[in-house]
């Protein structure tokens, strides 16, 4: 992975997304929402894909892209959140896994032994993803279902927490015994 490189075409496509964000929060059209969805993931995989295709991984990327991810999932959630669309709780159970992925991240900067190298996205976190950009769709083609998405998000995201616990302390350890 190469360091120093910023504005990439895969890291200033990841960047983007700030934009859609903006526009999502600014646009209350279901059907604009929609498209503004629809081109997040569509920029989510590309940007991935090209910097797989094209050796042009960097070490900004891989903060970029995640971090896209989630302030665009956080506008249009809490969008929702202020029109209505979503309760309170509704609100918190979709962000459960992210608040506590970023309490975790903090608290782990201060375990010893674990590096950068240790956080790493995982199957099941992408599952969560997956299911928070289905869910962004299900509020405005088919709210009679937005219960029961939340209610698997809230269980996965449980689940993932324990997954991405156990494979930092695995992370952990394997660091540890290595500089012994």
């Amino acid at each position: 992975m190469e360091r120093g490189r910023i504005f990439t075409l895969p890291n200033n496509i990841s960047l983007s997304r700030l934009l859609l964000a903006f526009a999502f929060v600014v646009i209350g059209g279901s059907w604009q929402r929609i498209v503004l969805i629809l081109a997040a993931a569509t920029t989510d995989f590309l940007d991935g894909w090209l910097a797989r295709r094209g050796n042009n991984s960097t070490v900004a990327g891989a903060l970029i892209d995640p971090f896209a991810d989630r302030v665009f999932v956080l506008a249009a959630v809490s969008a929702y959140l202020i029109d209505g669309r979503l309760t309170k709780a509704q609100y918190f159970i979709f962000l459960f896994r992210d608040i506590a992925t970023a309490a975790g991240f903090v608290v782990a900067r201060f375990i010893p032994g674990l590096s950068a190298s240790a956080f790493q996205a995982r199957a099941l976190g992408k599952t969560v993803t997956s299911l928070q950009i289905a869910l962004l769709l299900t509020v405005l083609v088919w709210p009679i279902a937005i219960q029961p998405v939340i209610l698997l998000i809230g269980a996965l995201s449980a689940v993932s927490i324990v997954d991405y616990t156990v494979a930092l302390e695995k992370a952990r350890r394997a660091s540890r015994s290595s500089t012994a």
